[in-house]
């Protein structure tokens, strides 16, 4: 369906009229053309919903300027949410990344305190605590006393939970004084 052509005629005159001072306002106003290009397309969209309502004559040039000039505020004001956003989701994503190589360093030093303990140990932890079994199944899986079993447990776990407290900087400094030298 096409415009009537006197309200197709007006929005042309206006158009022509006022493209370029609009456009020129716009830009001193935005940081790229492309953005420029999008509100000014927004503004002649508005004049065009809104022909009805622009004042004739003189009048017409001022009212354009308040319509882009709304069209400006509304992308700024999206423009600073938008800024908002990335800022509070780039804040998020970098806690979930130092969370994620905190838990991959606590992971990393599970794994090898627990590949330092004897088989024996390794495989008393993991009948308890990965398989779920209870003291008299890990006996009969052993092959060994159910007393037998909770020592042994008491024992990789005590093991285990001291590999862990240790700080790496300490071991590894501990490690390299000769025996017997007390500086």
């Amino acid at each position: 369906m096409r415009p009537p052509d006197g309200r197709r005629r007006r929005f042309e005159e206006l158009y022509q009229a006022n493209h370029d001072p609009v456009l020129g306002y716009v830009l001193r106003r935005t940081a790229n053309g492309h953005d420029a290009a999008d509100i000014l397309a927004e503004t002649f969209m508005t004049v065009w919903r809104r022909l009805d309502d622009v004042p004739a004559g003189e009048k017409a040039r001022p009212w354009l300027f308040g319509v882009a000039r709304r069209v400006l505020a509304n992308y700024h004001r999206g423009e600073r949410r938008h800024t908002a956003l990335t800022a509070r989701l780039a804040s998020e994503l970098s806690a979930v990344q130092r969370q994620s190589r905190e838990e991959s360093a606590e992971v990393d030093a599970l794994a090898k305190a627990f590949a330092d303990l004897s088989d024996d140990y390794r495989e008393v932890l993991s009948l308890a605590d990965w398989e779920g079994m209870s003291i008299a199944e890990i006996a009969v899986v052993l092959g060994c006393s159910a007393n037998a079993v909770r020592i042994r447990l008491h024992r990789a776990r005590r093991r285990l939970a001291r590999a862990l407290s240790v700080d790496p900087p300490r071991r590894a400094a501990r490690a390299q004084v000769p025996e017997g030298d007390s500086t």
